[in-house]
């Protein structure tokens, strides 16, 4: 009795979802028949589950194969993830970079105002700072350090670096020819030597290297600061004029300016002469013969 009961239901089902009706679309003044479609209740299912499996298909399709997937929240793109890394690198990069030029510049201001401290350069603290005690040190004299001593003894007062195959044989050229009037005096801060001269005496570079200022302050006038090799700067003040300008590629003594009293400092004409070694000053005269 039941499996006829259920056979029966199976049946009528079957014939319910294969039952004809017709869809008929009829004009609503005149009721003429405009269209008419035969249709079961399978068709209509079939008709729709397939129309979804094809919306679905083609949605998928356009977003997994276009760059519209890059507008999906929380998509997160291989290439995408690679640009920001390298944007990061950049960004640390162009950072770092803009620290040592601030650090640079803030030098050269220095350099230009005179604004320096005597405690900046106190040798006894760099001393200390070496300092090894005696029961430490090791006096034996090795036959490689007095090669390396008769060599350096032989050295040429006014090169300011070793001559060893691998390293350039820089000599520094005189900027002017005349009489010191002030010499390198750290304690009073003054980093330079001053060079008695003529008004409009060429003034000449020291060495190969690039301008890196060129123009008028008030307190020294004309100002030059040239850097050269080996982290070497000189620096040239008190001009009357320039020859050169920011950027130049200039020459060992090639003229850059000439000298003159500008500037509220300065108290006639007479070159300001200053020579500095990674940020520190150093005394001119000590590779330099102005006379």
């Amino acid at each position: 009795m039941t499996q006829t009961t259920n056979k029966a239901k199976k049946k009528g089902l079957v014939k319910r979802l294969m039952a004809k009706y017709r869809l008929v679309v009829l004009n609503e003044d005149t009721f003429e028949e405009l269209l008419s479609y035969k249709l079961s209740r399978f068709n209509v299912f079939l008709i729709v589950g397939l129309s979804a499996v094809f919306l679905v298909s083609a949605t998928y399709a356009i977003i997994a194969l276009t760059p519209l997937k890059e507008y999906i929240p929380g998509y997160d793109s291989t290439s995408l993830r690679r640009q920001a890394i390298e944007n990061t690198y950049v960004l640390d990069s162009l950072q770092l970079q803009l620290e040592r030029n601030q650090r640079f510049v803030a030098s050269i201001t220095q350099v230009l105002t005179g604004d320096l401290s005597a405690t900046d350069f106190e040798q006894d603290s760099i001393r200390n700072t070496l300092f090894i005690p005696p029961t430490e040190a090791d006096f034996v004299t090795s036959t490689q350090d007095s090669l390396l001593r008769e060599e350096v003894a032989r050295e040429d007062r006014f090169n300011l670096f070793e001559s060893a195959e691998n390293r350039v044989n820089y000599v520094l050229y005189s900027p002017v020819t005349g009489t010191i009037s002030q010499g390198f005096d750290p304690n009073t801060n003054h980093y330079a030597v001053d060079v008695v001269v003529t008004k409009n005496t060429p003034i000449k570079a020291v060495a190969l290297g690039t301008v890196i200022f060129a123009d008028w302050t008030t307190e020294t006038g004309y100002v030059v600061i040239i850097k050269h090799a080996q982290n070497i700067v000189s620096v040239y003040k008190h001009s009357e004029s320039l020859a050169v300008t920011q950027g130049d590629l200039v020459t060992s003594g090639e003229v850059i300016a000439f000298a003159g009293s500008t500037g509220n400092l300065s108290t006639g004409p007479h070159l300001h002469f200053e020579l500095w070694s990674d940020g520190y000053p150093i005394d001119p005269t000590e590779f330099i013969d102005f006379e």
